[in-house]
Order: C-alpha cells, then sequence, then structure tokens
C-alpha cells in the first residue's frame, strides 16, 4: 500500500549544536472536525472550534501554550533572582472573526502576581515579553 505524504516545508533560524525539536503528531478520530495528537508520551484530544467543540480546541490549545509559557519563564525567573513570587495567574484572551476564524485578530495577556510589589510584577512581566 502506498501512502502519499506531503512535507510542508520548515524554518530554521540560527540551528546549532544543542538545538531542541519539539514534535506533535496529529492524527485524524474518525470523526469530522476533531484529532487525536500525541507529543512525547502524551496523547490529547482537539477539537475544531467549528464542531464538535466539545474537547479543547485548536485555537484553546494554541493559546495555553502562551499562557503557560508565561507562568513557567516567570515563575523560574523569579526563583532564579530570589523574587519573592507566591502565585501567578495569566489570563489570555484571542479575539478571532467569524469570517477569518484562522487569524486571531488581537490577542491580550493579563497577569496577576501574589508577593510582589508593583514593580517587582513589572519586572518579572518584561522579563516574559522580551524572550
Amino acid at each position: 500500500m502506498i501512502r502519499p505524504q506531503v512535507e510542508c516545508g520548515s524554518a530554521r533560524w540560527g540551528m546549532g549544536d544543542g538545538v531542541v525539536i519539539d514534535t506533535v503528531r496529529s492524527y485524524s478520530s474518525g470523526v469530522v472536525g476533531r484529532s487525536l495528537n500525541s507529543a512525547r508520551t502524551n496523547h490529547f484530544v482537539l477539537d475544531s472550534s467549528s464542531g464538535p467543540n466539545e474537547a479543547l480546541n485548536s485555537a484553546e490549545a494554541f493559546l495555553a501554550g502562551i499562557s503557560s509559557c508565561g507562568v513557567n519563564l516567570i515563575e523560574m525567573h523569579a526563583r532564579d533572582t530570589g523574587v519573592p513570587l507566591r502565585s501567578l495567574h495569566v489570563t489570555i484572551a484571542g479575539t478571532r472573526s467569524p469570517a477569518h476564524p484562522g487569524t486571531f485578530e488581537s490577542v491580550t495577556m493579563r497577569f496577576e502576581l501574589q508577593g510582589v510589589d508593583q514593580a517587582q510584577a513589572e519586572a518579572l512581566v518584561e522579563t516574559y515579553r522580551h524572550r
């Protein structure tokens, strides 16, 4: 049996020794609009926002990657620099037009930090913004 395959190109920026390549594989599930996905040993379902939209949808997963990066990076930086961060909540919202659902018109993030003063909070968020 021949299985057709299509490569969609790749981009490489300054790839040298020690490069990390993250790979996710997605499969059709038998339900239109639902994919099965694997990253390392983790398996998860993603739905299209146009249906069935019962599981986490692709846009939400994309936004979760960005907000979780904010949480992880800020927590690690606070730990490494001795900033007394107790907790951190990041809320991210992406606005999409029904006419162009594959494109975010805007993305906003709200950072709520506890255990630090305003200047420390701003410095921690700036660290995230510049990485």
